[in-house]
């Protein structure tokens, strides 16, 4: 029953204060009331450190995961003012922990105790200490020792202090998210080891120690040169030319009638045929979604490059010019930039606006580029040459994709019927389920055999594409393969870089609850059986992951003693049928197409007597090994496969 609601009326209007603000509506401040909000919480203590040690102010910051999910941040920094403000008349740790929008970064474009800093709003302290379970302070300053603690968003005992002549400066904060805030408080130990190692990265000579209690295990993250070293380290070995740093500074204004500000901004890059990767940061922050430096080195990058392989003459006539995704595909970057006013897209920092950001990056990275280009022709010339690569292999990726969706879309019906494909009549997808046979033979033998009901069947001529050998587009022109994709109903699995466009998989879109391979038992079958396995493990692999795919055991021998008939499916089966029979004659078992309606109902399809194998995902590295060995590339590792374990495989009954 849907409840009516309340009379909208003037007492209706409320306004959340103090720690409610946070409590009762985290996302508005976090982003999020999950995990991820909780991970930017604790991200907002860390950034205070940061922004002090990027003052000068400690050069080591102490990160602890505790086994029930509180966490320590420790630094050598100034240690929070806490006493009485004489301006805004109350103590300074009630302004800080206490009132959202009070801080001291308000003023870092006129000469503040802080130029360029994360934290910018006065929100992050005060935020996550309302959204905390407890919040325990120690604050070193001014030869005191200062502690506080908050429980649930409300301070407990007031300020405490006691004299610490001569202690070195510094503030530890212990807390823990709590769950009636956040729906998830388990942030994982990669959360932190990311968050520290990119801020490593740009803060150079700025040391993170992590500890993570419930591994037992310290790490450490350094870089003493900053982005530099990290560059390096993305390139190491596998770089068409080497890594390049600049470093630029510019004052501006985002409008005529806004204040100016200080920009500095290192950006460091190379290309690789072998990696990519491109991050920005700014005021240290990953700018995970961009913004103005994202939309500055695209436009620079695309100009300078384009101009140069115009100059040179390596556009084919009529060719159209390159695109971003053609350079981003080999190149590696790191934008680091700062800023003394900041318009970031929301509390969450992974976005910021700046127009003159932009505009001088963008202007100081073509100036960069261009003059690179002349001075390094090698490397520019080398820089085209991937470039093209990558643009002409994402255009034929292109026209390789619409020819194949054009292939692999469409209902299995009247009007678009895939060659001999046999349907059942029920539309139960729990119950239906489709025998993958070898040859037209074997599709006439398991029709008549079949319980029209439930059971479909499709047939493959003869022996399949290798998928694991073979590219996409020559996959996909095959029409075996493409009328099995389309019978399957859910899709392919394509993650290769130029062709990730092709995914189409969707499980809840699978036509069968069970996908069942069905070859003869010998030499040719087990080879058809692989190469089908093979085609799932390449094109649709969660099939295998979910249980969906199956073999169905055929008989080796068909064992006559009077009127009875038996059916062995092993050696050792065979041997335990004949040893309690007085007389009896053994017949091998005849291919799928060559047995009668009956035997094939009997030892093949019958829910009740059948032998369905389960292919299992297992262990998918040694799995993935075994199919190269066997099926692909390796042929130094297939052939010693077969002189260790080939006489495994022989029948030497075949010789005799």
């Amino acid at each position: 029953m849907i409840r009516k609601a309340a009379e909208y009326g003037n007492d209706s209007i409320k306004m959340l204060k103090d720690e409610e603000r946070v409590r009762l509506r985290p996302s508005v401040i976090f982003g999020s009331d999950g995990a991820e909000g909780c991970e930017h919480s604790i991200f907002e203590i860390i950034s205070n450190s940061i922004d002090e040690a990027r003052e000068g102010f400690g050069d080591v910051i102490e990160i602890t995961r505790h086994r029930d999910d509180s966490v320590t941040v420790a630094d050598h920094g100034r240690g929070i003012p806490v006493d009485y403000n004489t301006v805004e008349k109350k103590y300074n740790w009630e302004l800080v922990f206490c009132e959202l929008y009070a801080g001291g970064k308000y003023d870092n474009n006129d000469g503040g105790s802080f130029t360029f800093s994360l934290g910018l709003n006065g929100l992050g302290l005060c935020s996550t200490q309302y959204a905390s379970e407890y919040m325990d302070v120690l604050i070193h300053r001014d030869d005191t020792r200062y502690t506080l603690r908050f429980e649930k968003g409300r301070n407990v005992g007031g300020l405490s202090r006691l004299p610490a002549p001569g202690h070195p400066t510094g503030t530890v904060i212990k807390w823990r998210p709590d769950r009636e805030v956040f729906t998830d408080v388990s942030v994982t130990a990669d959360f932190y080891r990311d968050t520290l190692k990119r801020q490593a990265i740009v803060n150079a000579g700025l040391r993170f120690v992590f500890t993570d209690e419930p591994s037992g295990t310290t790490e450490e993250f350094y870089y003493g040169r900053g982005v530099a070293d990290y560059i390096a380290e993305l390139a190491a070995g596998k770089s068409l030319t080497e890594p390049v740093l600049w470093e630029g500074r510019a004052r501006g204004r985002d409008r005529e009638d806004k204040p100016e500000y200080d920009v500095k901004f290192e950006t460091a890059f190379c290309f690789s045929n072998d990696n990519a990767a491109v991050f920005y940061f700014h005021n240290s922050s990953w700018l995970e979604h961009g913004g103005s430096p994202d939309k500055a080195a695209r436009g620079a990058f695309v100009s300078a490059v384009d101009a140069y392989i115009k100059n040179a003459g390596l556009y084919k006539k009529d060719e159209k010019k390159i695109v971003y995704a053609d350079i981003e595909d080999s190149l590696i970057l790191v934008v680091s930039s700062f800023s003394t006013v900041t318009s970031y897209e929301n509390q969450t920092k992974k976005s910021i606006t700046n127009r003159f950001i932009q505009e001088t990056l963008s202007e100081f990275l073509k100036k960069q580029l261009t003059i690179y280009f002349i001075e390094n022709k090698a490397d520019a010339d080398k820089i085209a040459a991937q470039t093209l690569v990558n643009k002409r292999s994402r255009e034929q990726a292109e026209k390789a994709r619409t020819a194949i969706k054009k292939k692999l879309t469409g209902s299995i019906d009247l009007q678009n019927r895939v060659e001999k494909f046999v349907n059942c009549r029920t539309k139960d997808l729990t119950r239906r389920e489709i025998y993958i046979v070898e040859g037209d033979s074997a599709l006439g033998a398991c029709k008549l055999a079949r319980d029209a009901e439930f059971q479909a069947i499709m047939p493959v001529r003869g022996k399949i594409l290798n998928c694991l050998k073979a590219d996409y587009d020559k996959i996909f022109a095959s029409d075996i393969i493409t009328d099995l994709i389309r019978v399957l109903g859910c899709g392919v699995e394509v993650k290769a870089k130029h062709n990730k466009d092709l995914n189409s998989f969707d499980l809840s879109k699978l036509n069968w609850s069970k996908v069942i391979i069905c070859t003869d038992a010998d030499v040719d079958g087990f080879q058809i059986r692989a190469l089908i396995l093979t085609m799932f493990y390449r094109l649709v692999p969660t099939l295998i992951d979910e249980g969906k795919v199956f073999i169905a055991e055929s008989p080796l021998y068909e064992i006559t003693s009077g009127k009875k008939t038996f059916f062995a499916f092993t050696e050792r089966e065979k041997a335990q049928i004949t040893a309690r029979l007085a007389k009896y004659s053994i017949q091998r078992s005849k291919g799928l197409g060559e047995n009668e309606p009956d035997m094939m109902w009997r030892t093949t399809m019958n829910p009740e007597t059948r032998r369905l194998l389960a292919v299992l995902p297992g262990d998918m590295y040694k799995a993935r090994t075994m199919f190269d060995v066997l099926l692909g590339d390796n042929l130094k590792a297939r052939k010693a496969y077969i002189e260790e374990f080939g006489h495994l495989y022989i029948d030497l009954s075949e010789l005799s």
